[in-house]
């Protein structure tokens, strides 16, 4: 498996799971095991640069993939934006979710840099079917990631994250363009109740 641009070669039970082979064997525990059945996001990883859950993922069916964790997005000295806006927006509480959370927004921001629709995307614009980067509304956000739960409630600032870091991230490669500058007033709006819950 190449995990982060670094091959590893593992043995593994042949139930092991991409989450255990991350966690107990390359020992990178930014995924985190919430649910084990594919339906918290907080063990989200790409996989050849698209979302997929960890947990629900068995190792040896992945043999030669690339993935990449949270570790593999940035550090303390060179964060990824979007990690960058999570801490600027305080985005996390307890923070259990926080790298799932981050690695399904990076996903996100690819996919919808490339003009993949979701659930939310209005028919006009589906009708158009143009190609160009989808628009990013609040509404938008929280459905395309839905599929993460946070148990503190902190939606309205990991939504406000992403609208930060929306632009940031290019298509596919999850590579970052420069990064956004110090959270401004002007979206000092974006705590409304509306962002409280995900969309489903």
């Amino acid at each position: 498996m190449h995990v982060n641009d670094i091959a590893h070669t593992v043995t593994v039970d042949h139930r092991a799971t991409v989450l255990d082979v991350l966690r107990e064997q390359l020992d990178l525990t930014g995924s985190k095991k919430g649910c084990d059945h594919g339906q918290c996001g907080a063990c989200t990883v790409l996989l050849e640069g698209r979302r997929a859950n960890s947990c629900l993922l068995l190792a040896v069916a992945h043999d030669g993939a690339h993935l990449t964790t949270v570790e593999g997005l940035g550090d303390a000295e060179d964060p990824h934006p979007l990690q960058r806006a999570f801490e600027e927006r305080d985005a996390f509480q307890c923070g259990y979710c926080t790298p799932g959370q981050i690695v399904s927004g990076v996903g996100m921001l690819c996919e919808a840099a490339e003009g993949h629709p979701s659930h939310a995307t209005p028919g006009e614009v589906l009708q158009q079917s143009t190609g160009e980067p989808a628009e990013l509304s609040r509404a938008e956000i929280r459905e395309r990631m839905s599929g993460n739960l946070c148990r503190c409630g902190a939606y309205p600032h990991i939504v406000a994250a992403l609208e930060d870091a929306s632009g940031h991230v290019g298509p596919r490669s999850g590579t970052a363009h420069p990064a956004p500058g110090p959270a401004s007033d002007r979206d000092s709006d974006r705590d409304s109740a509306s962002d409280a819950a995900p969309a489903r």
